[in-house]
């Protein structure tokens, strides 16, 4: 019986055209379950492998072998991976297909051409109550059908000579309700990837009164041309009693077509948004200062010599020991493995003798004595400024997702708290002024809540 089972559906497999093999394909339940595995465990991989960080990351982290195979799946940056956004596009048309595969047998008992019931059936229903009542089939009917038609909606009624059947129902439409879940996830699964197509998230860091139209994709450094330009007025930080940052916030100017349009102070999780871009606040840091002075110190005797210098700016050291030039400023100075923290970077070049570059931590000022040269420069004073490290996000889908969110709520709500019910009253003469009444329904879920609202309408249908 197997084998006939299993030759009759091949036989129906060889039959079938490529489009209908193709549309039997995505409207597989298979198909969907697989998916959505898939999908699951590589967001997994994708919580737990670092995303967006730089080689040295992961070759620290990782080590070579684990890293190439990061680098041949995209898993460092797994959410923009052709494969998953592939996945995502097979779960749309998998989703879409379904919906319409069933639609027509939902839409044939949303929308009948004519409502019919057959009595037998609900007579061995096992939620059927029989009551008997004493009073006449006649008045039943009527006080019945009054009843129905105002608790549940339209009553149809079959009169015979001994008995009355009455049946109604309501909440056809909720059938609909898996639908609008459907119709949900698609707006989700959209809106995520049309925000991954088409949008970004860049940054940008901006030094107080600079002014930028180009943020740059972390990961690539690729350059995003803005529509306007972003200028830093001022920013501020304030600190707790420990040192660590309270408070820091940026005052910008949105500029467009060379007019300042607005200025507004951004903080962290009080963005900026203008045009569709969002402006966060991500970080800060202490930026290239704009002159430094230093002290110029003979070792021999002590003797001073004071300087203020532009950054590249170059300079005759004392006693003709050669040439001096301030290159430039590193936020972070590592000497032998520790980080030395703000240092300023300059390159010495004797009389006699090849460059040489050495380093003036901020924290430090005796540490270019340890070079132990006749003259020892020393950083003795600048003004210190800040850079603000400002987050750009476009995502063009975010309404998509909002209206996903909120039709996923309204078609759960209908899903599983309301539902299509049939109510069956039977009166039947069992007497001179004696009636039975049956009462049964059924409700395409939750048959225990249907059951309850059985016994309470045969409560309130005796109080009649």
């Amino acid at each position: 019986m197997l084998e006939k089972t299993l030759k009759k559906e091949n036989i129906l497999k060889k039959n079938k055209t490529i489009p209908e093999q193709i549309w039997q394909f995505f409207c597989s339940v298979k198909l969907t379950v697989y998916t959505l595995v898939v999908l699951a465990v590589t967001s997994i991989i994708g919580t737990v492998i670092l995303q967006n960080g730089t080689p040295p990351q992961y070759l620290n982290l990782y080590g070579q072998t684990v890293y190439n195979i990061i680098k041949i799946f995209n898993f460092d940056d797994m959410y923009q991976a052709w494969w998953f956004l592939a996945l995502i596009v097979i779960l749309c048309i998998n989703i879409v297909v379904c919906s319409i595969e069933r639609l027509s047998f939902t839409w044939k008992i949303i929308f009948p051409q004519k409502i019919t019931f057959n009595p037998d059936r609900f007579r061995k229903l096992k939620n059927l109550e029989t009551v008997q009542v004493n009073k006449d089939v006649r008045s039943l009917s009527n006080d019945y059908e009054r009843f129905l038609s105002k608790k549940v909606g339209r009553v149809i009624k079959q009169e015979a000579q001994t008995s009355t059947v009455m049946y109604a129902e309501k909440g056809r439409w909720t059938r609909i309700g898996v639908y609008v879940v459907h119709a949900s996830i698609l707006l989700l699964l959209i809106g995520a990837l049309i925000g991954s197509l088409f949008g970004f998230k860049a940054h940008l860091q901006l030094d107080e009164g600079q002014t930028s139209d180009t943020a740059f994709i972390a990961k690539k450094r690729l350059p995003i041309k803005l529509d306007f330009s972003i200028r830093c007025n001022d920013f501020d930080v304030k600190f707790y009693d420990t040192g660590a940052p309270e408070e820091f916030k940026s005052n910008l100017t949105i500029i467009n077509n060379g007019n300042a349009l607005f200025t507004r102070d951004i903080r962290v999780n009080h963005p900026l948004r203008y045009k569709g871009i969002n402006i966060f606040q991500a970080s800060y840091g202490t930026a290239q200062p704009d002159s430094v002075v230093i002290d110029m110190i003979r070792l021999s005797d002590k003797q001073v010599a004071s300087k203020t210098l532009k950054i590249g700016e170059e300079i005759q050291l004392p006693d003709d020991q050669g040439m001096f030039k301030l290159e430039g400023f590193l936020p972070h100075f590592d000497f032998k493995g520790h980080n030395l923290g703000e240092a300023f970077v300059g390159r010495i070049t004797p009389k006699d003798g090849a460059a040489f570059q050495i380093g003036l931590p901020v924290k430090f000022p005796t540490f270019d004595r340890m070079r132990k040269g006749a003259i020892a420069v020393v950083i003795k004073d600048f003004e210190q400024k800040h850079y603000t490290g400002l987050q750009i996000t476009k995502d063009p889908g975010i309404w998509y997702v909002y209206s996903g969110f909120i039709l996923l709520i309204i078609g759960c709500w209908i899903t599983f708290f309301m539902s299509h019910q049939s109510y069956f009253i039977e009166v039947e003469s069992s007497g001179d002024n004696d009636s039975t009444v049956s009462i049964s329904g059924t409700t395409n879920r939750n048959n225990q809540g249907m059951k309850l609202k059985i016994q309470k309408i045969v409560t309130t249908l005796k109080d009649k």
